[in-house]
């Protein structure tokens, strides 16, 4: 549009100075496009007129189409997207919150999706978006934003989350998350990592249900590899899920009922009854009864018993 006036300006008239410079000619072009014409500067010649009806009128046609097809296509995409988070909300229930999608949470996750934990129930929050991009192309929900942002742990659904788990890069932001979502959510169940044994009493003030300390867990497992490398092996096969063997949590079978836990098939580790976890060979749990759950360890590759065809009849 510049180039056509520039090349044609004998045929334009300025009511200003009566000539048309090339800075003239800029602002011809953009007060013409944006059909704002203010009329200062004007075609004259027969010529000037026949390009601005043939060659500038389709150009203001075209910028306009442009400018209202782009504010439609960002409303409508925009639309779209509340509707899809409307949706998703209202569904969105007794779902796993995992903060922190580095290291630690993707190993999290994938420990929940061994377990029969399925992936449309998990969302991610983290502050990097090249973790959140991972965490999509996971097919996961993912948020981007920090959690100790109170407005992101409500996008997330914080308040209706059944488990929320914290692996933060840094233990002063790993209690700040918890406070937060202890606050939005008194009845959640929150598993919470930090690299220093001194900041778990802080985190258990904070509300936070299990702490695990990842350095002193990590220092324990060099010192067993160290002493026993057979040992060090067997314990980084329990905490490998996929092979070899796992610890695994199920509920005690009817026939199990009365019986002692040493009878169980399955190695039993500990028993949990109302909610306390008891030692397998604790006096008060040597006797099995109905509700009981037991930590076992099993074959990685068997079925997670949530899962098993007629569990829930068996169970009964």
């Amino acid at each position: 549009m510049v180039l056509i006036v520039v090349v044609d300006r004998d045929g334009y008239k300025d009511t200003y100075d009566g000539s048309v410079s090339l800075i003239d000619s800029i602002y011809y072009a953009t007060v013409t496009l944006t059909t704002t014409g203010y009329g200062d500067i004007t075609p004259v010649t027969p010529t000037a007129r026949l390009v601005n009806a043939f060659l500038v009128t389709p150009l203001r046609i075209a910028f306009l189409v442009v400018l209202v097809g782009t504010t439609l296509e960002v409303l409508a995409n925009e639309g779209r997207r509340i509707m899809r988070d409307s949706r998703w909300r209202k569904r969105m229930k007794d779902h796993v919150v995992v903060v922190g999608y580095g290291t630690k949470g993707r190993s999290a996750v994938q420990t929940l999706l061994s377990n029969g934990v399925k992936r449309e129930t998990i969302v991610v929050i983290d502050p990097r978006a090249q973790a959140v991009g991972d965490a999509g192309n996971d097919q996961m929900a993912a948020f981007h934003g920090d959690a100790t942002n109170r407005t992101v742990l409500r996008r997330a659904e914080v308040m209706t989350a059944r488990e929320v788990i914290v692996t933060t890069d840094r233990d002063d932001s790993a209690v700040l998350v918890t406070l937060a979502v202890r606050q939005l959510n008194p009845n959640a169940h929150i598993v919470v990592a930090v690299r220093e044994e001194d900041n778990v009493p802080l985190l258990r003030q904070s509300g936070a249900d299990a702490v695990v300390t990842s350095s002193e867990a990590v220092g324990r497992l060099l010192g067993l590899s160290a002493v026993s490398p057979n040992l060090g092996e067997v314990m980084e096969d329990l905490l490998t899920y996929g092979e070899g063997l796992e610890v695994a949590e199920r509920p005690v079978l009817g026939r199990e009922v009365g019986k002692a836990p040493s009878s169980v098939p399955d190695r039993v580790v500990s028993v949990v009854r109302d909610g306390k976890v008891h030692r397998y060979y604790d006096s008060s749990v040597s006797v099995l009864a109905a509700g009981d759950k037991l930590i076992v360890v099993r074959p990685a590759k068997e079925t997670p018993w949530a899962e098993r065809p007629g569990a829930d009849e068996q169970d009964e």
